[in-house]
Formats: C-alpha cells, structure tokens, sequence
C-alpha cells in the first residue's frame, strides 16, 4: 500500500550495530533532559556543536543561504536550515557576475516552503509546589502536583530527581538537577490486601514524595535553608551553583533516576523515561544535523514545543506563537516580504511527530480488530476521523514519499471505536499556520509510563524517514 506499508508487518530485524549506536545516543540525550528546559538545551547544545548559530529573539536577524539556526524559547528550541543552491554540485555561474560576493539577504529563498518536524520536549510527571516542604509521621516530604497524565502506579517505589530552572533576582536562568533525593513508597501488601484486584490511587494523599526523615532536619543533615525556605529547593540550588536567597523562581519537576537499557532476546527494545517525546525531539535533531544545505528543495525545521502534555496553550507550547514568529522572521530576514511568507506557508508541510501505540500482547482487544501495528513495523501514521491528529491524503502521500526515499516501511494507527485516541500538536499548528501537516512517530509500550519502551530499529527508521523528508 504505502511503500513498505506494515499493516501486516514483517518480523522485525534483530539490533544492528549502527541501531546499537542510535539507541545509545538518545540514551545520552535522555538522561541530559530531564526537563523541557534541559531538553532545549541539549538541542541547542548539540545544534551548536555542529555548527548551528544561536539566534536571540531579541536581536535583528539576518540570514544567509546556506545558514543554519537554532533559537530557544523557555522549554522550546526551534532549528533551521536554509537552502544554498548556489553552491550545490550541479549549479553553474550564469556569468562572471556569479563569484561576486552575495548579499546576506536573498529573496529569492524567501518564498521557499518549510519543512517542518514538529515535536514536544515535556513529559508526563509531577511538579514542585510552592512552599514544598512538610512533615509527616516523622518523614519529610516534598508537596507536588501532577503534570499531564502519567501513568500514576508506575512511579511508585522509584529512585526520583528533581530538575528544571531557576530564576534569580537578577532575572538570570539557571537549570538544576538534584540526585536521587525522593521515592513514592507504595502501601505495603499486609496493609492493602486487595491492591492486586485493582490499586486506586488518591491522586493528593498517595503522590506526595518522601525526601528524607524529620529528625534529620533538626540536626540539619538536609541543607540549611532560609527562615521560610526549602530544603529541596536548598538542594537544587546548590546544584546550579546558587545561593538559595537569591532564587525568587523555579519550575521543576521529578524525574526518574534509571537509566535507558536496551534488552530483549536480541536487544531490540529499549526500556526508557520520557520516549513520549523525547523520542522524537532526539530523531529530529539528529537528521537535522545531517542535512546539507545544497540538496535542500524547502528551509528545515525542527519545532520542539513545551508543554504538549498540558494543553499547550502557553508562549513556549504549540498554541503559542513562537513557530509563527520564527518562520516570518526566516522570511524576512532572508529578505522577503508578508506576500513571499504566505506563499512559503502555502506549499509548507509540517510532519508532527509524536509517540504511539503499538498492539499490546496482553491486551489486544484495546486496538482496531485490523490496523495492528506493532513494535518493530516502523514509525506510526496517525490517522483521526475527528481530527485527533491531522493526517490526511496529502500528509498520507508525503509521509509515504519520505518513507519510500529513505528505505523504511511504516505502519497505520487508527483507534479502537471505543477507546477515544489523545492529541498532539498536529492540528495546533495546522490551526495556526495553514500548512498541510501528517501525524506520525514512534509506537511504543507503557506510554506515560516512568518508564516506557519502544523498538530500537523503529528509531533507526523514523530517523531516517525524518531526514528524507527535510531533503524534501
């Protein structure tokens, strides 16, 4: 049907050296993201390192072909590259006037379309309280809320960290990151005699982290913090180098401790926090290293948004307008004008891409009686009647053409009619911006689970696809 299509698909290969490779590499973005702010870095960090020049929103843009940007906003990173087919290997000086110095701006690459990746650097989890610190029963404890949807049961008993930023008087950021400091001790058995037959969680009382015992604060074996402080916050800012009085913000959440593993008879999973979405943050960074600008038809772009598992809706998520802004300042400051951005927009096609479902063994009536994608089929296009996600024919056929240019197969998603499917940014930026957009990624395991699983090859593939399409 669509390339190597795996409605039915294959068996999946056993790990190759060059999956091994890509499986440990966003092992290690990973675990340098344990927050979106974190996240956005590590891109920005990354980008850098291979040449990519950091943007300031806050100063004037001017932009070259052959260019390649990167911009952070909070939790958010936005990436691009900018064509230069003067320099391509088949182009050929019209006239001596060819070897003259060119001008940073050319509009003539200002009406060019965007190829966008789009994807979301949050994960489910919970977030610090204010005045977080309490005791209870001789233990002390840290107040937390829970963040998006993750799947309460599974971050019981674990080893947690807490990261994220500070801000400081002076209106500098810093991110932090504690070690393993907090666990969510589960009720014993004896006490709960029918925890097997179904665990109901109270989403306050049962979700609130021990970090240490009361006595220990008394002999001030947790930090020493300011008369209406916090210990934990005590330690996130001796993390970052900071005095604690001089912290007037923070947003920090907890993280597992555990780091990914690759395992499975011939190491084809791997087991992981935060696949939902860093999964598809670290597939789209890594091809969009890659490209080369001479072969590029359409400007790359990697939009990695926070705040997806929330709704959205703030100046660093998908509803916002940071995408909006980056791409007409990419137009103008390669010389355009509003006309040449709205015929940019109008031939643009975003590829959101964020994790799945596979068919689960152990609960295969969950999923369509047909569409049964599975791990190791290849990456997921997410198909809605309602919209859901924004796929459709013409997403459908630019999703199958990347596909198809990279060598790898892919597999349909479609819901059970009685299980409703979540959302992603797909139809948030096709909402806002107009272009076409397909939804697609990696099917996994456990999603919004402390810790999720996947199929390394999937990885390889949807990387590769990812690096078709931005070449256009």
């Amino acid at each position: 049907m669509h390339g190597r299509a795996a409605t039915s698909p294959g068996p999946s290969r056993t790990g190759s050296a060059v999956d091994a490779a890509l499986a440990a590499d966003l092992s290690s973005f990973v675990m340098r993201s344990p927050s979106s702010y974190h996240a956005a870095y590590a891109v920005r960090e990354r980008l850098v390192d291979h040449g990519f020049e950091e943007l300031d929103e806050g100063d004037r843009w001017s932009l070259e072909p052959g260019g390649r940007y990167v911009v952070v906003r909070d939790g958010a990173v936005i990436a691009f590259a900018v064509p230069d087919p003067a320099t391509a290997p088949d182009a050929t000086p019209a006239s001596s006037e060819a070897s003259a110095p060119r001008s940073a701006a050319d509009p003539a690459l200002a009406s060019v379309p965007f190829h966008v990746v789009g994807a979301h650097t949050d994960s489910p989890g919970f977030k610090l309280k204010p005045q977080p610190d309490f005791v209870a029963e001789g233990a002390l404890q840290v107040g937390v809320e829970i963040y998006g949807g993750p799947l309460l049961n599974s971050w019981l008993d674990r080893e947690l960290c807490f990261a994220g930023r500070l801000v400081l008087r002076d209106g500098t950021t810093v991110l932090a990151q504690t070690g393993p400091i907090a666990r969510i001790p589960q009720l014993a058995i004896h006490l709960d005699r029918k925890a097997n037959e179904g665990l109901a969680l109270d989403r306050q009382r049962h979700t609130q982290p021990v970090i240490g015992l009361a006595d220990m604060v008394e002999a001030g074996g947790l930090g020493d913090p300011d008369a209406a402080g916090s210990h934990v916050l005590g330690l996130l800012a001796e993390s970052a180098g900071v005095d604690l009085v001089d912290v007037d913000g923070f947003d920090v959440l907890t993280f597992p401790v555990q780091e990914p593993a690759v395992f499975g008879a011939h190491s084809e999973f791997l087991a992981s926090p935060r696949l939902d979405n860093l999964a598809s943050v670290w597939a789209g960074t890594s091809a969009l290293e890659d490209v080369d600008p001479t072969q590029l038809t359409g400007i790359a772009v990697l939009a990695a948004f926070d705040h997806e598992e929330v709704g959205s809706e703030t100046r660093s998520g998908a509803s916002g307008p940071f995408l909006d802004v980056v791409l007409e300042r990419v137009t103008t400051g390669l010389g355009g004008q509003r006309d040449d951005h709205l015929q940019a927009l109008s031939a643009s096609v975003c590829v959101s891409s964020d994790a799945g479902h596979a068919v689960h063994p152990n609960y295969p009536g969950h999923h369509d009686p047909v569409n049964r994608p599975r791990l190791g089929g290849g990456p997921l296009l997410k198909i809605n009647a309602q919209q859901r996600y924004s796929t459709d024919a013409v997403g459908t056929a630019v999703w199958a053409r990347a596909c198809r240019d990279a060598g790898v197969g892919f597999q349909e998603f479609v819901s059970n009619n009685t299980i409703p499917c979540g959302s992603t940014i797909g139809p948030l930026t096709a909402t806002r911006l107009g272009m076409t957009t397909v939804d697609v990624g990696p099917a996994l395991w456990s999603m919004h689970s402390a810790r999720e699983m996947c199929a390394v090859s999937d990885l390889a593939d949807l990387r590769a696809a990812l690096g078709a399409y931005f070449a256009g």
